[in-house]
């Protein structure tokens, strides 16, 4: 029995290293591809948070199949849900835009700068204490970063600043989600996050979106094919059901460390797969260095939450990533 349990938790790890790494590869074909031809980021998007919103209804309120957990007030989704889901609608939007004009491959290694972002939003918000060890792990993950852009081939300042942003908003989504659970008290799953937050994302989303490419996708000519695009927010939600699995079978420090070897994953194939990608030692050798700082990062995160008696399970705000299309692009 223990046997078959462990190749249970094996099989979900795969399953959500294959739908994240598959997701980026999906979402990047999706936007660049000649033959789908639909090059609108924020309608992406937005098709996504639509997409889950129904989907988690129908889950969780029309065939009840899954448990959205109670303590939900109009004071915390307005002052907790909203932000959550304004900061998630803008990681999701900027890390989509960034696939048009920079590699995949580049696009991760940029993301391995989120642990400093958090640790300085963190600090600034009173959730972290700086020290010399995490100004330490800071800085090798910042040179690291540096060191992969410097060599960069094609490097394109714009896709840096949308990816940036969309790790700013990363960053901000997980302190929000940090004060929900400490100063609020409120634990949510994986699955009732999603339920409370893609609506609220999916407003977020259509505002910008009315303004910015409805009168681009009215003028322009392009090729609308619902089979793909659906079977792309299909694959988007079954990437966030895969993360409550493995999360609910191990803990969260799995999901980070299965995160580490999905980039590594997206890095190698995206050479394979697109002809836009062209690494260098150098950028392999910054990369090395970043995620070395990860795993420093991600070990003292597990002794934190061990001295602090928490289990793993329960911190939602450094455990779920919803949506790789950062994800994103969880």
């Amino acid at each position: 029995m223990a046997d078959r349990n462990g190749l249970l938790t094996y099989a979900y790890i795969l399953l959500y290293i294959a739908l994240s790494s598959g997701q980026i590869f999906f979402n990047k074909w999706v936007l660049s591809s000649k033959e789908i031809n639909f090059p609108y980021p924020l309608g992406l998007t937005l098709l996504h948070m639509v997409f889950s919103s129904v989907l988690c209804f129908i889950l969780t309120k029309v065939f009840k199949v899954m448990k959205v957990e109670d303590g939900m007030t109009v004071e915390i989704y307005t002052t907790s849900v909203v932000p959550i889901g304004a900061m998630f609608a803008m990681t999701l939007w900027l890390g989509n835009t960034a696939y048009l004009y920079i590699s995949v491959a580049f696009a991760q290694m940029l993301k391995a700068i989120m642990p400093v972002a958090v640790f300085v939003l963190g600090v600034a918000a009173g959730l972290e204490v700086m020290s010399c060890r995490m100004l330490l792990i800071m800085s090798v993950i910042s040179f690291g970063v540096l060191a992969a852009s410097y060599g960069e081939i094609n490097i394109s300042w714009i896709g840096v600043v949308y990816q940036m942003g969309g790790v700013v908003g990363e960053a901000l989504r997980l302190i929000f989600m940090e004060i929900l659970v400490k100063r609020k008290g409120l634990k949510l799953n994986p699955i009732s996050v999603m339920y409370y937050v893609s609506p609220c994302s999916a407003l977020c989303l259509f505002i910008p979106w009315i303004f910015l490419e409805k009168p681009r996708m009215e003028t322009h000519s392009w090729n609308f094919q619902p089979l793909v695009l659906t079977l792309n927010s299909l694959c988007t939600f079954a990437l966030n059901l895969s993360v409550f699995l493995v999360i609910s079978h191990t803990s969260a420090l799995t999901i980070r460390v299965a995160g580490v070897v999905k980039d590594w994953i997206v890095v190698l194939l995206s050479a394979l797969l697109f002809a836009d990608t062209k690494l260098t030692v150098i950028n392999l050798f910054g990369y090395c260095i970043a995620i070395a700082g990860v795993a420093a990062y991600n070990n003292h995160k597990l002794k934190k939450e061990t001295s602090q008696g928490s289990p793993d399970k329960s911190q939602p705000a450094e455990s779920i990533p919803l949506t790789d299309s950062s994800t994103s692009n969880s």
